[in-house]
């Protein structure tokens, strides 16, 4: 059916309605066309080639275009093979930087809106609505009858085709498939046996016309259908022909084009692009021999190190390796020849990390252990500087640790220099036989040691004098660190704060160099890193890194030339701030500085405290004289205090053995005055000494507040002769010499009190301990006529009390000037101490009554017997007053002179009412009343004669006896 037709074959309709040219059918029109120019060629054509011979943007023979691109971008990004659309389609080949960007509008096109159409829309709306109206009102009769049998048509095309098997009308229709060929060649209706019968011969010729029909069934729906639709495929090929002219024309203004821009391209283009290459080349070469100038100095880094070294210029060969190795990694990364050069520089950055901490260990061993006299207190400051600062930037905080050990064995060493010294001047002592230190500084005698500790003290103020001076330099250079990184922190903010975008001319004129390098098949990140580059050293003003580099590792070439002045300290910092410790660190190592100075402190101390016990070892120390253990006190006090001034801190260790000693002393400066004290006691006789013109002198600076013995004695005083009393405050005191000797005693405790303030509460203690004993003991051997067996008195007589009475009231006038005394020595805490002088006090006031009572018991006993014997009767004045009155005057005569007038008169007050108390019982029991009988004037006589007699006697003329009370009272 198809081959009937004298016509063309007609086009067969493909997919979505568009009618496709068979394949083999000659074009319609009589000119010959010619085929249209690849537009993207996959390689060159010769007449491309001829139509210019400069670069092309439509045919280039030497390197791929984007214009060569085979492939549609929007049907790769909409392939339906793929499940979802990748949503890193352009991240994942040009990394995550690449991101949708806005689209910039064009400037030469207007900005189209709906506002633009409104006038058409407007005028066009009211045609549009009647145009409507009538298609709805009056239909087009030729439509009618067109649908009308293209409705009829396609009913009986439709019937036609329903006789077709659905098995041809399916998608996956193919012969190849065995079940398909199958189902349309049915094989068996066919003799399997292979023979041909005249029944096989019909049914394949059925077959066939069947399969026949099928097809002429088919090729009239085709042409029916092509029929339907001819003038839209007539149009198609005409529209195409005219595409073809136009693509002609469109080829044709195209190569003119193309001839116009080889001729600009030759003239004007050409030699700026030549002199840009040339220039691209230049720089490229300048950087080239950059590199290798940096690569060359880079390669004389190990052999520099090791001259750096071999001078012990530690920060320089520190910071030569911390450049090379930035200088490594920024500029020379990836250069195969320094592949290794990097672990080698670390492996000497470690060498140099043991060769700095032996250098500050022999340093510190030098320095301490050097002459403590005439030498600066700081040994090569530039080169302990140096080496500090070297560690700090390595980070090798625990090289005070080695300086505290070397000090210690320093320490010891200063002791065992000091005693070989002494002990070279004295011939007595035999090193080869005394080999101890501590053996030989016991036989030495008290001068000769007294000279070694203060050597020794003042070794260590130097020793610690030089810590100290050490100490201040390692601080500052500490400090210092500290200062700079700070400071570069904050010029770091102060960077980022200022930092800003780039400014549009920058980015223009990046850009532009972008496109070009683009245009030039060069790498995009190149131009763009030269951008950024660019812009860089236009906002910071700063010189290229390499460059940099390169001027720092120069300065290095020559070893020999090299100083510390050289690099800036403020350089060293930058190049090693990574390295350097941080704020935390470095508060931590001033902390650690201070505790070496205490550190050297305490160690003094020990060593001191070890001298001292090692004499105090068999008692010696307790042995001394308080005037030598002052001087040791007050040198050892000294020296305290010199060194808490340099440490800045109180040191306990020393004074504690110098108190242990304190204490010592003090038990045998009180054991050996209270053996004395009680030595004299026991060899008192109890009568009045003669007062010396130095204990009256000793009196007088009491009085005058000096409450120390004179420290020698007064001219004058030995040619004076004695005086009979002690004048204290006006008052005159009869003493014996005991009491002299306690006065002495007691200022010589309130003098080791003012030498040895930290001894002030034990000497209290033990000097209210000899006060009771003396109290206790003079009680026992007076009012318990103790001296009678001890001393072998025949009796304790009236004047034996009242000088014993008065020595007392000595003591207590002296009490409170002992304790306002002690009192300015003490802790405000410790004032509680102060109540033992209370106790003493009262006990000494207690004695002193007890006395009192014993001389009024005297002559109460004595009254008592001689007035049981009284009888009143002539001769007047009786024999018992007369006794009395002679007793009472014995006992005047014995106390007059010992106790002042005040006590005298109160005495013998107290003697006269028990007096009248005794008469008045013995007048009771003789029945004798005041009745102006002659008893009574017996009596009257008796008592007038004993009021005489009392009232005679010195001071007592005013005294008033009152006699009346002899007397009953009348009831």
């Amino acid at each position: 059916m198809a081959s009937s037709h004298g016509s063309s074959p007609a086009p067969r309709p493909g997919r979505d309605g568009m009618y496709l040219k068979e394949r083999g059918a000659p074009p319609p029109r009589c000119r010959s066309l010619r085929s249209l120019p690849d537009v993207c060629p996959k390689e060159p054509t010769g007449e491309g080639r001829g139509l210019c011979d400069g670069p092309s943007v439509v045919a280039d023979l030497d390197r791929w275009t984007v214009l060569s691109s085979k492939v549609n971008l929007p049907a790769a990004l909409n392939d339906p093979r793929l499940a979802k659309r990748e949503s890193d389609f352009f991240t994942k080949t040009w990394g995550l930087d690449f991101a949708e960007t806005e689209v910039m509008p064009s400037f030469y096109l207007p900005n189209i809106t709906k506002e633009h159409f409104a006038p058409y829309l407007q005028e066009m709306a009211q045609r549009e609505r009647i145009h409507e109206r009538c298609k709805t009102i009056c239909p087009n009769k030729d439509d009618v009858e067109a649908v009308s049998s293209n409705n009829s048509n396609h009913d009986k095309s439709k019937a036609e085709l329903e006789q077709v098997p659905k098995i041809f009308m399916k998608p996956e229709f193919a012969l190849e498939d065995p079940s398909t060929f199958n189902s349309v060649l049915p094989w068996s209706h066919f003799n399997s046996a292979g023979g041909k019968s005249s029944r096989d011969v019909a049914s394949s010729k059925l077959l066939q016309e069947k399969l026949s029909h099928y097809l002429d069934v088919v090729e009239v729906s085709i042409a029916r259908q092509i029929s339907l639709r001819s003038d839209a495929f007539f149009h198609a090929m005409s529209s195409q022909h005219d595409l073809q002219d136009r693509l002609q024309d469109t080829q044709r203004a195209v190569a003119v084009l193309r001839g116009r821009i080889a001729a600009i391209d030759r003239v004007t283009v050409q030699g700026p692009l030549r002199a840009l290459r040339t220039n691209l080349t230049r720089n490229n070469c300048v950087k080239l021999h950059n590199k290798l100038k940096l690569m060359a100095a880079v390669h004389q880094t190990q052999p520099t190190v090791q001259l750096l070294l071999s001078t012990a210029e530690f920060m320089g060969a520190l910071e030569l390796i911390s450049t090379t190795k930035e200088v490594l990694q920024q500029e020379l990364q990836g250069v195969h020849s320094f592949r290794h050069l990097g672990s080698q520089l670390c492996e000497l950055e470690k060498l140099i990390d043991k060769m700095m901490v032996e250098d500050f260990s022999m340093y510190a061993r030098s320095d301490l252990n050097r002459c403590l006299r005439d030498e600066p207190h700081v040994l090569d400051k530039e080169r302990l500087e140096s080496l500090v600062f070297g560690l700090l930037r390595q980070r090798k905080l625990d090289f005070l640790d080695i300086y505290s050990e070397e000090m210690i064995m320093a320490v010891k060493a200063i002791v065992s220099l000091c005693v070989a010294e002494n002990v070279l001047q004295i011939e007595d002592i035999d090193t080869e036989v005394v080999t101890k230190v501590a053996d030989q500084t016991r036989l030495m005698t008290f001068p000769q040691w007294f000279e070694l500790l203060k050597s020794v003290f003042e070794s260590f103020l130097l020793f610690l004098q030089r810590i100290k001076a050490t100490q201040t330099v390692i601080k500052n250079v500490v400090l210092e660190v500290l200062a700079s990184t700070q400071k570069l922190r904050l010029l770091e903010e102060a960077a980022l704060v200022q930092e800003g975008p780039p400014g549009p001319e920058l980015l223009q004129g990046g850009g532009a160099e972008l496109a070009y390098l683009t245009h030039e098949g060069l790498f995009i990140s190149d131009a763009l890193n030269e951008a950024q580059q660019g812009l860089q050293d236009q906002s910071s003003g700063l010189q290229d890194q390499s460059s940099v580099g390169g001027a720092r590792l120069q300065q290095r070439d020559s070893a020999s030339g090299y100083t510390e002045t050289s690099v800036s300290r403020e350089q060293s910092y930058m190049s090693g701030e990574n390295m350097m410790p941080s704020d935390l660190e470095l508060n931590r190592v001033t902390n650690t500085l201070q505790e070496l100075l205490h550190t050297a402190s305490d160690v003094s101390h020990d060593r001191c405290v070890k001298v001292l016990t090692a004499r105090a070892k068999d008692g010696s120390l307790e042995r001394l004289s308080s005037a030598d253990f002052v001087l040791l006190s007050q040198t050892v006090e000294g020296f305290v205090r010199d060194t808490e001034d340099l440490s800045g801190r109180r040191i306990a260790s020393l004074r504690g053995a110098l108190q242990s000693q304190a204490n010592r002393f003090v038990h045998r400066f009180h054991e050996e005055r209270k053996t004395k004290l009680s030595l004299l006691l026991d060899n008192e006789r109890w009568k009045q000494a003669e007062v010396p013109a130095e204990f009256q002198d000793l009196v007088n600076s009491i009085a005058d507040g000096r409450i120390t013995l004179p420290e020698r004695k007064i001219p004058g005083a030995e040619d004076r002769k004695p005086t009979e009393f002690l004048f204290v405050n006006g008052q005159k005191y009869a003493v014996v010499g005991t009491v002299l000797l306690l006065i002495r005693i007691f200022l010589e405790y309130c003098q080791c009190v003012n030498d040895i303030p930290s001894i002030a509460t034990d000497m209290l203690t033990r000097l209210s301990d000899l006060l009771k004993h003396f109290n206790s003991r003079s009680c026992q051997l007076v009012l318990g006529a103790g001296a009678l067996q001890v001393v072998g008195l025949k009796t304790i007589t009236t004047k034996n009390l009242a000088l014993a009475s008065r020595c007392l009231q000595l003591v207590v006038q002296y009490i409170p000037v002992i304790r306002a005394h002690f009192e300015t020595k003490l802790q405000p805490k410790q004032y509680s101490v102060l109540r033992h002088f209370d106790h003493i006090t009262k006990d000494y006031n207690d004695h002193i009554a007890e006395v009192s009572a014993k001389l009024v018991a005297i002559m109460d006993s004595l009254s008592e017997k001689v007035l049981s014997k009284y009888e009143v009767k002539a001769p007047m004045p009786s024999a018992v007053f007369r006794t009395v009155c002679k007793q009472m005057a014995k006992m005047h005569e014995a106390i007059s002179e010992l106790l002042p007038e005040e006590q005298t008169q109160m005495l013998f007050l107290r003697i006269n009412a028990s007096f009248k108390l005794h008469l008045k019982r013995q007048l009771s029991r003789l029945g004798v009343v005041n009745d102006g009988g002659p008893q009574n004037g017996l009596v009257v006589v008796d008592v007038a004669f004993y009021t005489e007699n009392v009232q005679v006697l010195k001071s007592l003329d005013r005294l008033d006896l009152n006699m009346v009370e002899i007397w009953e009272q009348k009831r």
